[in-house]
């Protein structure tokens, strides 16, 4: 099965030494499997959005996840699932309005508390699979 590599402009690429670290898009041709990395609060230019707040980060998240399938071809409605990892459980649930605008199509979902993400000042993480014809 071919296998794309997406790098989406609309979102930072972390590189270390000159290296790429990570796919934010991978596609699968067939049944379009479409696996995204985790996406954090981070803008175009890769700062952090809402340092100390969730909700904003929530929605952050929610448009790189939308940027991330819009480049492969899908939209929120192809999401099948999410990982969800936040530092603050009960904060999270506080914002499901926020989660449900983005995640209204309900795809399969695991969420887990970490003590701490790929920085301190990120308090939340989705990684998504999608599919599509």
């Amino acid at each position: 099965m071919p296998r794309q590599h997406i790098q989406p402009d609309a979102l930072s690429q972390r590189s270390v030494n000159g290296h790429v670290l990570y796919s934010h898009v991978v596609a699968v041709e067939g049944r379009r499997l479409i696996f995204i990395s985790g996406q954090l609060a981070r803008d175009q230019q890769g700062n952090v959005v809402g340092k100390g707040d969730m909700r904003a980060q929530l929605r952050q998240v929610g448009e790189n996840l939308k940027a991330a399938l819009a480049e492969a071809g899908a939209t929120l409605n192809d999401l099948v699932k999410t990982t969800t990892y936040v530092t603050d459980i009960d904060e999270f649930f506080t914002h499901v309005d926020v989660r449900m605008a983005y995640f209204g199509a309900l795809p399969t979902s695991t969420t887990v508390e970490v003590q701490r993400l790929a920085h301190p000042d990120f308090l939340v993480e989705v990684e998504a699979i999608a599919i599509v014809e």
